[in-house]
């Protein structure tokens, strides 16, 4: 699948669905030029009701704007916890520099106590030029799960299309995002633990932790950092292909730069199609299926969701909660 169940046996990280990173996209804003409009998207299965944030993580979108496969730009994410209804709010803040580099979430604030929606019609914030969405959301990502697992013999359904995730939506100006045209993105989730801020999950190309790391190097993997992916993961993956796809070693070298250091490269002055950038409707399980298996399988066989609303945060509404029995 996409980044869902990206802890070790296909989990979530420490077993904790809300620290779990499903998704990363880059698009341009549809309505006015010169935006762009982020998403992350985590807790993969979430329940209706029931789905929440967790208070003690911090949720974050890092932006590369040199190419040095650091950050220079990060918007983070921090949650309170739950009321007596089930409700939240967000506070979201914005750290340049060095601050950037760091997983606390420090900076300006952006967005304070905004809420949370788990139901229905997205709320929309604006400050500053920004506009921001968080809240229960179908999940936009397509898959056919059971094909890929029974040896490619596909079945036609998707496994997402009746699934539901944890929104976040941020739309903010171009200038926002450095000067240059292309930036470098992934997502990141840390959790504080006995006063410790430690990353749990991490990531921005979607299927690699799934089809490229073992089990046991699954909790570094989201520990770590872009920067040192090429050196840690460039052996063990290219074995991979070459086990998969049956790649020369110079042509699974080719291949990786596509997708290490693992930092979704956006060009804004190109179209945004993964993987430049990613939309909600980019076939992404095709592209990986294409990758993996050297062209031998080029598609799934699975469309794109239909629910997607053309305004942000573009996210359809959220499924409602599968019968009881």
């Amino acid at each position: 699948m996409s980044h869902h169940l990206s802890g070790p046996h296909l989990r979530s990280p420490r077993g904790d669905a809300r620290l779990d990173l499903t998704d990363l996209f880059a698009f341009p804003a549809a309505v006015d030029p010169g935006r762009t409009v982020l998403v992350l998207d985590a807790h993969p299965y979430a329940a209706v009701p029931g789905a929440a944030f967790h208070p003690d993580a911090v949720y974050r979108l890092n932006v590369d704007t040199d190419g040095d496969h650091r950050a220079d730009i990060a918007y983070s994410f921090t949650f309170s916890a739950p009321d007596a209804s089930g409700g939240q709010t967000v506070t979201v803040r914005r750290a340049t520099g060095d601050a950037a580099q760091k997983h606390e979430a420090g900076g300006d604030v952006l967005f304070s106590d905004a809420p949370v929606t788990f139901g229905g019609a997205p709320h929309v914030v604006e400050a500053d030029g920004r506009k921001l969405s968080v809240g229960l959301r179908s999940d936009p990502f397509f898959a056919d799960l059971e094909g890929i697992v029974d040896n490619f013999t596909w079945t036609g359904r998707d496994a997402m299309a009746n699934a539901n995730v944890l929104g976040i939506a941020l739309e903010v100006p171009d200038a926002d995002l450095g000067t240059e045209a292309e930036i470098g993105l992934w997502a990141r989730v840390s959790l504080h633990v006995d006063g410790q801020l430690v990353s749990v999950d991490r990531g921005a190309h979607p299927s690699l932790t799934a089809y490229f790391n073992a089990e046991e190097v699954k909790d570094a993997y989201n520990a770590g950092e872009p920067a040192d992916d090429w050196t840690n993961y460039r052996e063990a993956w290219t074995a991979v292909l070459q086990h998969t796809g049956d790649y020369t070693t110079d042509a699974a070298t080719e291949t990786l730069k596509l997708v290490l250091p693992d930092i979704l490269r956006y060009d804004r002055s190109r179209p945004a199609v993964y993987p430049n950038g990613r939309t909600l409707t980019d076939d992404v399980t095709s592209a990986r299926l294409a990758m993996v298996s050297g062209g031998k399988v080029t598609s799934d066989h699975v469309p794109p969701h239909t629910d997607l609303l053309p305004a942000f945060p573009h996210l359809g509404h959220p499924h409602p909660a599968a019968p009881a029995g």
